[in-house]
């Protein structure tokens, strides 16, 4: 009796677990990008029952050939996993394999790289919402390896916003608002505003999203928000970078390239604080990366990895007191764990971290969080500052559920620059 109750719960917090977002569940894949067909900048977002497509690649560092396969899963706009049966919202089969496969050649790392043109007309989503692409080994679901997040909207509304300058004294210099308006189509019925769900993201970060449950206005089929606490985000400034598309030939950041028989190490120029340094703009790619080279041909499969350091030098070198410091971008899942958090090393006075990465063109910052756990989000206070004026990118989500509907819809999505004030 006691095994069954132990495998119940076990099976549980597997099936929890295996709805984790853009979580990695085998520490030899690499380099994950799912992003809009032919354009590495793309954010992962498809129109219902169109031709849009998304390119997925990945690297498995074990090398040969293995069977993996892909499905979808519908979550809400929260992301968790949505009431509908898979035959709800897949037409055709419900999982697909992973056909095109290619093993790295030239590069001192050995690798498979994968690629897939997502969804197959075989295996596609059938209702818009928020959906995470899982992958896995043998068509066996419970051999889970990796989840990617992406969107498929169906337009139903249209959306308005601005990026403006809070009123509120404490964030007035440090924080940008963003002001929504949203006009449902007149065929949604919308019962009460609970209806109606609001998702904002600052650069793409699904980690700091502020969910937006009570318009300031709300009449008829029309929608306000512009609630200060709510809708600001802390405005940070320009991301940190580090050209890795040549690994045979320095690039601006790099302080030393190391090259040896089995291994490259480059490591980055030290930073600092910049809380207190005078602002200035430069263009960023706001917390992504691409997989580039300049070194070969083929950036997919003829790239190679490095292991690249990277170096925090407190004030006074002194550790920051109850905080722990954090890599935050894409490169880390922008996500706070043992595998962006950085260590303190007391005798060089400097927050320390190696991360494993292909060969492309980064962008990071760093944050910091409390050592003792709580619900506190990242802060750029310490390590970056913020800057009132920083180019940030926005998204605006706009999520519906009918009356007695089991899925959150996704009706609208627009993306403002805080800079250029328009999509």
């Amino acid at each position: 009796m006691k095994q069954l109750i132990l495998f119940f719960v076990l099976s549980i917090t597997l099936a929890a677990k295996s709805q984790l977002p853009d979580h990695i569940y085998n520490p030899n894949i690499r380099s994950i990008k799912l992003v809009k067909a032919n354009d590495p900048y793309g954010y992962p977002i498809i129109r219902l029952n169109s031709v849009d497509d998304l390119d997925l690649y990945f690297d498995d560092l074990e090398g040969g050939v293995k069977n993996y396969y892909y499905t979808f899963q519908l979550c809400n706009a929260d992301w968790t996993p949505s009431n509908l049966h898979v035959f709800d919202y897949i037409k055709g089969f419900q999982t697909n394999r992973i056909t095109t496969y290619r093993n790295s050649s030239i590069a001192f790392t050995k690798y498979t790289n994968y690629y897939a043109r997502v969804p197959d007309r075989n295996c596609s989503p059938s209702r818009s919402g928020n959906y995470l692409l899982k992958v896995f080994l043998d068509n066996d679901t419970s051999k889970l390896v990796f989840t990617k997040r992406f969107l498929v909207v169906e337009v139903k509304s249209s959306i308005s916003g601005q990026v403006l300058q809070p009123f509120g004294g404490s964030i007035f210099r440090t924080h940008q608002k963003l002001q929504v308006s949203v006009n449902l189509n007149s065929t949604l019925n919308v019962f009460n505003q609970q209806d109606v769900k609001v998702v904002l993201l600052q650069n793409y970060a699904w980690p700091t999203a502020s969910y937006l449950q009570r318009p300031t206005i709300y009449r008829g089929n029309y929608f306000e928000y512009h609630d200060e606490s709510t809708n600001s985000f802390p405005s940070g400034k320009e991301w940190r970078w580090i050209d890795l598309r040549s690994i045979r030939l320095m690039s601006e950041r790099m302080q030393r390239l190391d090259k040896q028989k089995t291994r490259t190490d480059v490591y980055v120029k030290p930073d600092n604080e910049r809380r207190d340094q005078i602002y200035y703009y430069y263009r960023d790619i706001n917390g992504l990366y691409t997989i580039e080279t300049t070194d070969n041909v083929n950036p997919f499969w003829q790239s190679d990895y490095s292991y690249v350091h990277f170096t925090f030098f407190p004030p006074g070198n002194l550790q920051y007191p109850e905080r722990d410091i954090y890599l935050f971008g894409e490169l880390t899942n922008y996500t706070q764990d043992e595998n962006s958090k950085m260590e303190f090393n007391s005798e060089k006075g400097a927050y320390e971290k190696t991360l494993l990465l292909k060969q492309g063109f980064y962008n990071y910052s760093y944050v910091t969080l409390p050592v003792k756990k709580s619900n506190e989000p990242v802060s750029f206070e310490n390590t970056e500052g913020n800057y009132p004026s920083t180019e940030n990118i926005y998204m605006i989500l706009v999520y519906y559920r009918p009356f007695g509907g089991r899925s959150d819809e996704l009706i609208g999505v627009t993306t403002i620059n805080s800079v250029l004030q328009r999509p």
